[in-house]
Order: structure tokens, then sequence, then C-alpha cells
């Protein structure tokens, strides 16, 4: 059911402007508090939805067991994060920000008929471009086609009297830029990406000559070249351009800056301060081995209740894998579940000694792994509104092998996914009803230990051989779909194991185990596929790693009729006749991926993707469309974030503060690009 919203009272020019100066903390309780409603007590999940898209809220259990001093923490935290939401914008594509400015002056300034088909499809087009950060689709990469045509937006143009340069006009429409990630075998990867990581003209070449020259001071410990910067050329020249103060997107970090100081002035202990203060050091200088200084001692700093993920992170947005994406998400710990799965990381080193790998890739010393369940408060950046369910991280691998990680598994957005969800779909891909049975009792807790066993145990296995160089130079466009496929694999092999039932995780591994293998080969073999066009491959890393796993699986259990391919009545069906021969087939698959990644060998990587991971039967295909249309859920899911606003005293100091949530969808993105709109058009 798609919900109609309100019309927003913000029709404010102030969205327009690229840099404001700094609201005192009553101007913002002002503003929040004419755009804001109390939660209700019937809590509503779905905001609406669109397009292949649904927006849901999520509440923030616990928040008045937190002391004022952790709340004034949290609300420090996630105004940094929103601060520099502009930035992933700009990274997403050079002409996002331009191009949303002029569409959202329209929308609040559009004093014409709003019932047209094309003024409906105007608003459709602009929410599609705000959930995903730009006018790429967030999960296909593809460019979003508007179902208005150019005289309605030139129209829309002069009678807001807004603004939009010919280049960016027109890449809305023309088929220029047409993938923000172009993942493809054998062509550019860089020059065929629209993602602004890179400047134009820039070559895969043109990267791997540059970073090949880069030498770490201590090559056991190499710096993430490229992490935090963007890479131009300039008079046949080809040099980075820094994300700092004073550098590229500096006007937008100094305020982040602003209030991780005011976050280190509340800090819970000496641990998390010293972090946060590295933290601001690198942002201030960009400078990649205070980053790693960072990273040490973020994930040192395990004691508090409040944690947070800021900067320039994950790499799934650069096709050679260098480059981070700016997100933010700020957590609060969930002490009950914690407690409960904080058996994993305990045991973290059992995990590794009875894992199928070779000996010489498995880690003698697994260390410092830390597993939390957390309540999220806040997400920005490429966290939001598509969020992730479970992080680990530092991504280094020297620093997890020498200090350790932190896992966290997203529980109140995971309780909002499970929550807003039907059976119907489910029933229509079940093979039969011990299937649906199965997902229907064990699902959830599958779902919760597969994301737990992925980060923890997944993410934090195995070792590269002496002397092969990191992942992403050796394993180049191939190395996030291996990775995320490895832990996959991890989660998978472990999650048929009775340990799970000894650690009194589960009531029974074996039920448990059949319901995870069921849905992961449903999902990796066909429901999937409803997220794709027919004719479109698989592009995005986490797709592509769910069926190449689930298709050579499949593939090496044919001769044992491990997993059955089932046509009945015109519908494709997988059933999986034996259990733990798959168990065996996924160890064995786990040991290969984790020897591609060891010795870093590209060939055997390429091969493993492309031969199974990319290409899709476009009969099937087409009958899983044609199945999926009875069903109104959108196959993608985003939310809006809860707004914390503070109460103050005469003084100006905080007493308390209050969680509301948005009114709309609508609202919560123009009151973001009202208040947190620190760049300009182009950077």
């Amino acid at each position: 059911m798609k919900f109609n919203h309100l019309f927003i009272l913000m029709a404010i020019g102030v969205i327009l402007v690229a840099c404001k100066k700094d609201p005192s903390i009553q101007d913002q309780i002002n503003q929040q508090e004419k755009e804001k409603e109390v939660v209700k007590e019937e809590f509503e999940q779905v905001v609406e939805q669109f397009a292949d898209l649904r927006i849901l809220r999520y509440q923030i259990p616990g928040w008045e067991n937190l002391s004022l001093k952790e709340q004034k923490l949290v609300y420090y935290l996630t105004q940094a994060g929103l601060s520099g939401r502009d930035i992933i914008w700009d990274q997403n594509y050079r002409h996002n920000l331009t191009i949303r400015k002029a569409l959202e002056k329209i929308y609040v300034s559009y004093k014409g008929d709003k019932t047209t088909d094309d003024w409906k499809a105007f608003e459709e087009y602009l929410k599609r471009v705000w959930f995903s950060n730009g006018i790429h689709h967030h999960y296909s990469n593809d460019k979003i086609k508007p179902e208005f045509d150019t005289q309605f937006l030139k129209q829309l143009l002069a009678d807001t009297d807004s603004r939009l340069p010919e280049a960016a006009f027109d890449v809305i429409f023309n088929d220029q830029d047409l993938k923000k990630v172009n993942q493809a075998k054998g062509v550019d990867n860089v020059a065929l990406s629209a993602v602004n990581l890179y400047g134009q003209g820039v070559t895969n070449q043109d990267v791997i000559s540059f970073y090949k020259n880069k030498k770490s001071p201590d090559a056991k410990r190499p710096l993430s070249y490229g992490l935090n910067s963007q890479l131009v050329k300039e008079n046949g020249k080809v040099k980075e351009r820094v994300y700092k103060s004073g550098g590229l997107y500096g006007s937008a970090i100094d305020e982040i800056i602003k209030w991780l100081e005011k976050a280190k002035g509340v800090a819970e202990n000496k641990a998390q301060g010293d972090a946060l203060a590295l933290l601001i050091e690198y942002y201030k200088t960009g400078d990649l081995q205070t980053w790693d200084d960072y990273n040490v001692a973020w994930t040192k700093a395990t004691e508090g209740n409040i944690d947070y993920i800021n900067s320039f992170i994950e790499v799934y947005n650069d096709p050679l894998g260098y480059r981070g994406s700016y997100e933010t998400i700020v957590q609060i710990k969930d002490f009950d579940m914690s407690a409960k799965m904080a058996v994993l990381s305990e045991n973290a080193q059992w995990f590794e000694d009875n894992s199928p790998l070779m000996r010489e890739h498995k880690k003698a010393n697994v260390v410092g792994v830390t597993y939390k369940v957390v309540t999220v408060a806040g997400e920005a950046g490429d966290a939001s509104p598509s969020t992730p369910i479970g992080v680990n991280l530092p991504n280094a691998n020297w620093i997890r092998a020498e200090v350790g990680s932190k896992s966290v598994s997203l529980g109140n957005i995971t309780n909002a996914y499970n929550n807003a969800r039907g059976s119907g779909r489910l029933k229509e891909f079940v093979h039969d009803k011990e299937e649906f049975e199965l997902e229907e009792k064990y699902g959830q807790l599958s779902g919760k230990l597969h994301t737990a066993l992925h980060e923890v145990i997944g993410h934090a296995s195995g070792q590269l051989n002496p002397g092969v160089g990191e992942t992403k130079e050796t394993l180049k466009n191939y190395a996030s779909t291996l990775e995320e496929g490895r832990a996959d694999l991890v989660g998978l092999y472990y999650l048929m194991d009775v340990k799970l039932q000894e650690l009194g995780l589960v009531d029974d591994w074996e039920k448990l185990g059949k319901a995870t293998y069921d849905r992961y080969i449903r999902n990796g073999l066909l429901t999937q596929l409803i997220r794709l066009k027919v004719g479109d491959d698989v592009e995005e890393a986490h797709m592509r790693n769910r069926q190449w796993v689930s298709a050579w699986a499949y593939e090496q259990g044919k001769k044992d009729n491990v997993i059955e391919k089932v046509t009945r009545e015109g519908k494709t069906y997988y059933n999986i006749n034996d259990y733990r021969k798959l168990r065996e087939i996924f160890g064995q698959l786990l040991k290969e991926t984790q020897r591609i990644k060891s010795e870093g060998d590209y060939k055997a990587a390429e091969a493993l993707v492309e031969g199974y991971g990319v290409k899709v039967d476009p009969v099937v295909h087409a009958e899983i469309l044609k199945r999926n249309e009875q069903f109104d859920s959108a196959p993608y899911s985003g939310f809006v974030n809860p707004v914390l606003i503070p109460e103050v005293d005469a003084a100006g100091e905080i007493t308390k503060i209050n969680v509301t949530q948005p009114r709309d969808y609508v609202s919560q993105m123009l009151e973001y690009s009202a208040k947190y709109g620190f760049l300009p058009e182009v950077n």
C-alpha cells in the first residue's frame, strides 16, 4: 500500500544554501519542534512505499535508562554524523548535489497542479534520489530513470525560478554515466564508473601505477592508501585530493570536528576519549598513520555503553576497492542480547581451529574479537537510509591480526525489518510445507546468528600468506565479493554444527541449520532476483556472493542430488535433499575461498565470480518476477532516523534529550538538506 504524505510546511529557500552559520541549540530546538511529533503509543513501523522502496521507522529502546551524559554523547555523535551527509552525495556522483538542490527547490516552491501524473512522477523520482543519496540506484548502481520528460522538468524549473546547469540537466535523461560502479569483466572499471571517487580521465592503470609506488613505512602494517582521497588527473599528472579540514570536503569536515570535540568532552572513559581525539586529528590532517592509530585505539576501547562508526570506511563503491565511502552509525549497547551472544567471541579460537581451512591459512591466535548487539540511535552517509544489519571493523588485515576487531549486530534495525515483513512471499517460493515451517520457527534466529557468525568469526578468520599484498591489490575488483562470500561461508559452515547448541545459542542445531541452508539457497538462486531487471547481470557485491556461493554448491552437489531443482506447475523451486553433504560442500568452498584470499589468486577469484556469480538464467528470472507481481511489499527497505531534541535551561545547558520521530520521509529529507548542507554544489 502506498501512503500519501502531507505537504511540507518547510517551503524555505534556505535549503538551497550551500554553507550555513552554526545555529544555536535553542534555534535547533525551535526548528525541530515545528517539524516533529512525539512517538505515539502505538508505533507505526511503515512510513510509506514507492517504486521498489519501503520506508520504515525504528525505535531506540532503553533510551530513558541512559544517563544525561550518555545521552549527550549520543546526541553529539549523531550531529557529527549528519554534518557530513553531503559528502556521500558528492562521492556518489559529481552532479548529485547540484541536481538534489534544484529538485528540492522545485518541490517546496511549485504552486502548480500537483494531481497530474507528471508531478507524481517528479515526486517519486525525488524520493528515489533521496533514498540512494544520488541519481544512481543504491543497490543495482543503475542510473534512476525519471518517468517525466525533459519538457516537464524545464517547465518546473521556469515556474519555480530554479536553475540546473546543462550538463546536470542532460545527465538525468541521457545515456551517459549509466553505472555508478561498473564491475564488468574486461573493461576499464574506473573509467566506466560514474562514482566521484576518481576524477575525469582516470583509468584502472592510472590507479594501479599510482599506488604501486606507494611504500608504507612498516611493510607488515601497510597503510590504507587511497582510503581518504579522490584521485584526479590534472595536466596529465595523477594526484590525490585528500578529505580533511582545509582540503576536499573541508567545510563539512569542520562541522564534523566541531561535534566530535563536544563528544570527546562527554566521553565515558579515557580510552574512548583518546580514540575520539585521534579521529579528530585524522579529520584535521588526513594522515593515514593517524587513521591506523585511531583504529587501534578505537578497537581497544571496548568499555562503555556508547560506540560509533564514523569516517571514510567501506570500499564497495570503489570498483578497485581503495577509496572509502563516508558513513556513520551511532550505537547503544543492548546489554541483554550482547551477554547472550558474547559466547561467540569468547569461543573465536575454537571456531578458527575447527574450520576446514588449510592449516597455514588459520590464525594460531585469534585476538581481540569483541561482539555486541547494539541499538542504533542514528545513521548517516552510506549507512542511511539503506542500512546494514551487522558491521565488523576495522578492515585492515594487520589490525585484525594484531589487535582484533569489533563486531556489532544492529538489533533494533533487524527487529524493525522483521516486524515489517509478511509471509506471503515466503509461501510462494518455499518448496514445501516443511521448509515454510522451519523458516517461520527458526528464520529470525537463523538470520541473527548468521549475521553474528559472519561478522565475528567470518571477517576475523584466516590470514594472508607471508609476502602477499592486501586483498584490494591482489584480487582487485573481486576483493569485496570474495570477502563477503568468505564470511558468509564461515557462518553457513557453523550454523549446521552441534557446537551452537552446546554453547546455548539454539535449542535444535539441526533444524536451525536446515532453515538456514533453505533460506540461503532460496535467496541466492531465486528470491534475490526480484531486485534485478530481466537481462541485467548481478553487479552488487553481496548479491554476487550469495549467487556464486549458492550456484557453486548446487553444481558441486549435482552428482549426489544434494540440491534438487524442481519445476512444479511452471514454477521453479530448490529442494535440499542432503543437508550434511551440503555442509561439506560449503566447507570445501570456504577452504578454496580462503586459499584465493591468502594467496592473492586473482585468476581463481575471477573464475569463481564470473563463472557463478554474475550471469542469470533469463527464463527463470522472468518467471520469478512474474510470480512476485502479486506482492505489494517493495524489495528494498530503508529508514528515517529518530530525532533527538535537547531541552536546555536558562543558561543554555542541556537538561534532557527527547526522542521523537519525523512526521514523514519527505520532511526529514528536506530538513537534512536545510540543516546539514555544508558543501557547495561543486567540490
